[in-house]
C-alpha cells in the first residue's frame, strides 16, 4: 500500500492525480502541518522529519513511500533509503522500502526530450539544492539549466488566491528571466504548483511544455510498480495531518472534489 507524505497540503495534488486515474487505490496520506513549510528549514532538520514521516506512514501500514515534496525529495532520499533498508537503520526493523520522489520523473523526462532550454521553478531550499540543475547536467549537459526560487507560490496557493489579479502579476514577475532566457520547458518543481498551472501558462510563451510533478510520478509508478495503483482487497484511503484544523479540511476537500475529514498524526 502506498504512503505518501509532503510537508504540508501540496502533495494532495500528488493525491488528487493519483485520484483521476484510479480511484480505488488503497494510500495513506500525511501531511506535515505543524511544521509546513519544509522549504525554509536546513538540510539537517527537512532529513529529520522526512524520516518521521516515513516511519509514520509505514506504521500505518504502508509499504512503498512516495515523497510528494520537492524539498524532502531533494535533500532527504538518500537518507530515507539508508533509514529504511531492510532493517539496517535506527528504530527500523522492517523489509526494504521502495521510495518514489518527485524529481527523478521530472528529470527523466528532460532527458528523453530534444529540448534545449529548460526551467525550473520551486521553493528556496529546492533550488538552492541545485539539485534538477546537477542532475540533468550529469545526464545531458546539453541542456541550459535556469532555476527561479518562487517562496510566494505556496502560500498564494494554500490561500486559495490562485484567480486573483494580485496572483498574476507575481507569478509573471517571478517567470520574468525565464521568458527572458526563451525556454522549452518548465518544471513545475513544488506539488503546489500545479494549482498555478493555467496562470504559470498565461504567463510564458506558448509553445513552452510544463511537466508537473505529480503526472511524472504517477508514470512513474504506473511503469515501475502498476501493483500499487489496484485495489487487491485493501479498502483504505486515510488522510492524516499533523496538525488538523479547518482551514486544512476545507483546502483539502476543495482540491481533492470530495469531502475529506483529517486525522491527527502523532509523530516519533
Amino acid at each position: 500500500m502506498l504512503g505518501i507524505f509532503d510537508s504540508g497540503i501540496g502533495g494532495l495534488t500528488v493525491v488528487r492525480a493519483l485520484l483521476r486515474r484510479y480511484p480505488q487505490t488503497p494510500f495513506v496520506y500525511l501531511g506535515d502541518t505543524a511544521r509546513t513549510p519544509y522549504g525554509n528549514k536546513s538540510p539537517d532538520m527537512v532529513r529529520q522529519y522526512a524520516i518521521e514521516d516515513a516511519r509514520f506512514l509505514l506504521n500505518q501500514g504502508a509499504t512503498d513511500i512516495v515523497i510528494a515534496c520537492n524539498t524532502a525529495s531533494a535533500l532527504a532520499l538518500d537518507n530515507l533509503r539508508a533509514a529504511f533498508s531492510g532493517g539496517t537503520g535506527p528504530g527500523y526493523a522492517g523489509p526494504s522500502v521502495r521510495f518514489f520522489d518527485v524529481i527523478t520523473p521530472a528529470v527523466s523526462a528532460v532527458i528523453a526530450s530534444s529540448w534545449h532550454k529548460v526551467g525550473v521553478i520551486g521553493t528556496r531550499a529546492t533550488i538552492g539544492s541545485d539539485i534538477y540543475a546537477s542532475r540533468i547536467a550529469a545526464a545531458k549537459p546539453v541542456v541550459e539549466v535556469a532555476s527561479v526560487a518562487c517562496p510566494l507560490f505556496v502560500p498564494l496557493v494554500e490561500e486559495g488566491w490562485m484567480r486573483f489579479p494580485e496572483t498574476k502579476r507575481i507569478v509573471r514577475r517571478y517567470l520574468a528571466p525565464l521568458r527572458q532566457k526563451q525556454i522549452d520547458a518548465l518544471i513545475l518543481g513544488c506539488t503546489h504548483y500545479p494549482l498555478l498551472e493555467s496562470v504559470i501558462r498565461a504567463s510564458l510563451q506558448k509553445r513552452v511544455r510544463i511537466i508537473d510533478s505529480p503526472s511524472v510520478l504517477l508514470k512513474q509508478i504506473e511503469e515501475q510498480a502498476p501493483e500499487l495503483l489496484q485495489k487487491n482487497g485493501i479498502d483504505l484511503q486515510r488522510y492524516f495531518f499533523t496538525d488538523v484544523s479547518a482551514h486544512t479540511d476545507r483546502v483539502a476537500s476543495r482540491w481533492l472534489g470530495k469531502i475529506i475529514k483529517g486525522e491527527k498524526a502523532e509523530l516519533t
